[in-house]
């Protein structure tokens, strides 16, 4: 495990990015733009670029996730043998990644050299050979993900439904919560409880999108889920979802006493209630970035305050590349702040 001499020096440069990242009262520095050439200037005033709107969205989505990885890096990196649990968080851009590639070479482009998709550099921490693109077995060989050089990839095209997605997800959660039952209790108490409830909360908008968008059965959804167990006799992470299962989608007196009612969109006067998906899905983000935010400084020689950063800078990405999306479609990034359950 890492000294205390090597953690001291992680949480001062950690605090450092997280003191100029846009979050917190820095965040507010967003609310009044109305155009993506603004908001360009003010995440990169050295580095901007005059382009095309439409070409402004996709440059500048792939520079903020460049941007948050490098300072994810610069800090992991500052650990000479960092924790499988922050390998763990680091390399869930690996299985972002996969899930790009499994949708560009299946279905209808099962063995077609396209384009290839954006994929992001992890430096050491990286397994996967996205240089070999299009040659699966020549990315995944002697990787976790060699598994999927077994499998059918003609399904990934189906998006966030297929069983190959929905399997990384699993593979990738539950690998995730070992990761954090292996480290001493001291190191890991917040970052446990933000860990299982993202996990929770995951399955629970899974299931009301499964349920919503795919019509898929109680069964077909319960298949789906990480029932990763919470330990200590406190239950499966998968159980606020499967109490879910048996609740009405347009009945909002079905979910009154459920224990996640808060995370649900209001019902309003003189309109018909359906659970949102998407409101479920921002509300839960919004939640989780409150706990993560109030854990990183609580205890700075612990491994909860590099999780925590790492999650701070995944959580600003989001939203970054969230608000770019809203410029990108006319709206003022106000509006995407209310769209996200965020105050600006």
């Amino acid at each position: 495990m890492p000294g205390a001499g090597e953690r001291a020096y992680v949480y001062a440069k950690a605090c450092g990015i997280i003191g100029k990242s846009f979050l917190g009262k820095r965040m507010s520095r967003l609310g009044g733009l109305t155009r993506l050439s603004e908001l360009d200037r003010l995440i990169f005033p050295q580095t901007s670029r005059d382009l095309p709107e439409r070409e402004l969205l996709v440059d500048l989505e792939k520079r903020i996730i460049g941007r948050s990885v490098k300072q994810i890096l610069a800090v992991v990196d500052s650990f000479s043998e960092p924790p499988e649990l922050i390998l763990r968080l680091v390399r869930s851009y690996e299985y972002g990644d996969i899930k790009s590639v499994l949708n560009a070479l299946g279905g209808k482009n099962a063995g077609t050299p396209a384009k290839p998709p954006f994929f992001t550099s992890l430096g050491r921490f990286g397994t996967v050979n996205f240089a070999a693109y299009p040659d699966l077995n020549a990315m995944l060989k002697g990787t976790e993900f060699e598994f999927l050089l077994k499998e059918d990839l003609d399904s990934a095209a189906e998006g966030e439904a297929s069983d190959l997605q929905i399997k990384l997800d699993q593979r990738y959660y539950s690998s995730l919560w070992e990761s954090i039952r292996i480290l001493p209790k001291k190191d890991c108490r917040c970052i446990e409880n933000i860990i299982a409830e993202e996990i929770s909360l995951k399955n629970i908008v899974w299931a009301l999108r499964l349920r919503t968008y795919y019509r898929m059965s109680v069964e077909e959804v319960r298949s789906r889920l990480v029932s990763a167990p919470r330990g200590r006799g406190l239950g499966s992470l998968a159980e606020d979802a499967a109490d879910s299962l048996s609740m009405a989608l347009d009945n909002y007196a079905d979910w009154k006493k459920w224990k996640r009612v808060e995370f649900l969109n209001p019902p309003r006067p003189g309109e018909a209630w359906t659970a949102d998906p998407r409101y479920f899905q921002n509300a839960a983000s919004e939640y989780l970035y409150r706990i993560a935010r109030s854990c990183f400084r609580r205890r700075p020689l612990s491994i909860d305050t590099s999780s925590c950063f790492i999650k701070l800078k995944q959580f600003e990405e989001d939203m970054l590349t969230s608000v770019a999306e809203g410029l990108g479609m006319g709206m003022a990034a106000g509006d995407v702040f209310a769209l996200l359950e965020l105050e600006s």
